[in-house]
């Protein structure tokens, strides 16, 4: 093969409330909303996610765009028990964890939890 992908620029979520998905990923994971004409986003380091109000999808778009069928990781340098301890501060309730996974590059400690739309979002610290 000719090329080799360097990384990931961003990625969509299609949400039934741009609102809500705004106020959790702000609040819960303290990323920065962003808004660019008509579209809103979320910014967090070099990434973000671009949000797509369902049913009112930018083109071109995924086949079958769905709230709530994301499954997101994110990785912090924070030590899981200082996310754990802002989480419930802010009353996210934490589904699952801290578990042992395995990531993109190894082993890494994880906690779940749901956004507004039921995606699952995973944070993690590598062990």
């Amino acid at each position: 093969m000719g090329f080799a992908i360097d990384r990931l620029d961003h990625l969509v979520l299609t949400v039934a409330d741009i609102d809500a998905t705004v106020e959790f990923y702000t609040s819960a994971l303290n990323m920065e909303a962003i808004t660019s004409g008509d579209r809103r986003a979320l910014h967090f380091r070099e990434q973000k996610i671009n949000l797509h109000q369902a049913g009112k999808e930018f083109e071109p778009k995924a086949a079958n765009p769905t709230p709530g069928s994301g499954d997101l990781c994110f990785i912090t340098t924070a030590p899981l028990e200082s996310v754990i301890s802002s989480l419930k501060t802010g009353a996210y309730a934490i589904e699952e964890g801290p578990v042992e996974r395995t990531g993109a590059v190894g082993k890494m400690l994880s906690i779940y939890l749901r956004d507004p739309d039921g995606n699952l979002v995973e944070i993690s610290n590598y062990l």
